[in-house]
């Protein structure tokens, strides 16, 4: 069976017209199966991950079915401003010379003048619920005139808690007829969800929720969080002209922490987190968007909804403490196609985790040393001693010792060690004895001082000679 085009569709004119003029000619697997459908006024239940073409999917028979004349028809609801405005760019690239007015209604901006747009006559809104439901019930948002609904991601919008949100706006929609849902995945609540808001809906899905990463080439790199800085250089100063990173990490305050190092270092890079005012991260995303900046350090939260096509690498600085979420970072990048790095950084007590990912998704991420500097570049950071590098998921780091098994016992060797270097006896773990070796196991927290002790003093009268195990 050959793959459809858009000039198969007989897609209204304004709208063939945009998608020539985008270069766009084979629609994606999600837009294939939904936009027949949709078009036929039916509900959809799709399963698409950001990338995908998901916003066409949706976009084109919501287009299609409105029509430019100042009263509400449609409402998109999203799970973050920025999804919110991307996907309005997107639809008004769509609608060609239609003449829709789409317009955003999220917080975080002067409300006064989004009522005044809002009265004005619009025919799609695309927003986040909190302030759909704060414009509605100030009267600027007829919700029971809405006939078209789509709920766009959403498990994100389960994850952010805003389901009693989106439930408070499906009851009042009374004048619905059709629904259209998109997630990348289907947690109970979100099932439930579709029974709910849905009418005999269509089910489109992937072939099942395994996530495919093409063209995009994993890497870690065991490193500790003193070296972090010096790894990412290394990384850094291996991209290419035009090359765009995106860069993960876990707080807000290592956010701010890593630019201004980044900063320091002459590195023009911006960051994105969710304190900072709603202005300003437009202002940001844009220019990153737009390749003015090169690098951008994000928290997951901040980065939802970021669509950037030229995206080359994404950076792991803190490996996430869920498996979906490394899922979601590294699709950032490998867009449609395209090819991609992503680079995980990985302490000693964190590979367990490394391993948990890879296993749930069946990835192959190998552990690789970090990229040589190229010639003429500097390093950004300079290479420290860090145990958390050579310790194991415990946290424990293996010691060689030049004593063989019948010139002790393992309990006195033990015990010797607590006495002398004064620690707690769980920060010793394994020892093993052979005939003229041993070797023990120290906890990444006292292995610096242990070591000296055992260089420094004697056992039973000989030389101990402590040398790391990697």
């Amino acid at each position: 069976m050959s793959t459809p085009t858009f000039s198969d569709w007989d897609l209204d004119s304004d709208i063939s017209e945009a998608i020539k003029g985008m270069g766009w000619e084979e629609p994606t697997q999600i837009q294939s199966e939904s936009i027949p459908v949709a078009r036929k006024g039916k509900d959809v239940v799709g399963q698409a991950r950001t990338g995908s073409g998901k916003t066409a999917a949706f976009g084109i028979p919501i287009i299609e079915s409105c029509g430019p004349n100042g009263s509400l028809q449609s409402l998109v609801l999203c799970p973050t401003r920025e999804l919110a405005v991307q996907v309005a760019e997107e639809m008004n690239n769509l609608q060609g010379k239609k003449g829709l007015k789409i317009e955003t209604v999220y917080g975080g901006t002067d409300i006064e003048k989004q009522a005044k747009l809002l009265d004005k006559g619009v025919d799609v809104i695309v927003g986040t619920p909190g302030r759909v439901i704060d414009m509605s019930k100030r009267g600027h948002i007829d919700l029971p005139a809405i006939r078209i609904f789509c709920l766009d991601e959403a498990d994100r919008m389960l994850d952010m808690g805003f389901f009693p949100d989106v439930l408070w706006i499906v009851e009042k929609m009374t004048g619905r007829s059709q629904t259209l849902l998109f997630s990348a995945t289907f947690p109970q609540e979100v099932l439930d969800a579709t029974e709910e808001f849905t009418n005999d809906p269509v089910h489109v899905m992937s072939e099942d929720l395994e996530v495919e990463v093409p063209e995009i080439d994993q890497f870690a790199i065991k490193v500790g969080r003193l070296n972090k800085m010096w790894a990412l250089g290394r990384i850094v100063a291996n991209m290419s002209e035009g090359d765009q990173m995106l860069i993960f990490t876990n707080t807000k305050r290592m956010v701010d922490m890593l630019d201004e190092r980044l900063d320091r270092q002459g590195v023009d890079s911006a960051a994105l987190h969710g304190d900072m005012a709603q202005n300003k991260r437009e202002r940001i995303l844009d220019s990153f968007r737009d390749g003015k900046k090169s690098i951008l350090v994000a928290t997951d939260v901040a980065a939802r909804g970021l669509d950037v096509d030229g995206i080359t690498h994404v950076v792991n600085y803190d490996l996430p403490d869920e498996t979906e979420s490394y899922v979601h970072r590294i699709g950032r990048t490998g867009r449609m196609g395209r090819s991609g790095q992503a680079w995980s950084f990985v302490g000693g007590s964190e590979m367990s985790q490394l391993d948990k990912i890879a296993n749930t998704w069946g990835m192959t991420i190998p552990m690789v040393d970090a990229p040589e500097l190229p010639d003429g570049s500097k390093e950004m950071a300079r290479l420290k001693e860090d145990w958390d590098e050579i310790s194991d998921c415990f946290g424990m780091v293996t010691v060689r010792l030049s004593l063989g098994s019948g010139d002790a016992s393992k309990l006195a060797l033990a015990d010797w060690i607590v006495d002398q270097a004064r620690v707690p006896e769980v920060a010793i773990g394994e020892i093993s004895m052979g005939d003229s070796e041993s070797t023990v196991e120290v906890h990444v927290k006292k292995a610096s001082y242990v070591i000296d002790v055992l260089k420094s003093r004697d056992f039973q009268g000989r030389r101990l000679q402590p040398a790391i195990v990697n």
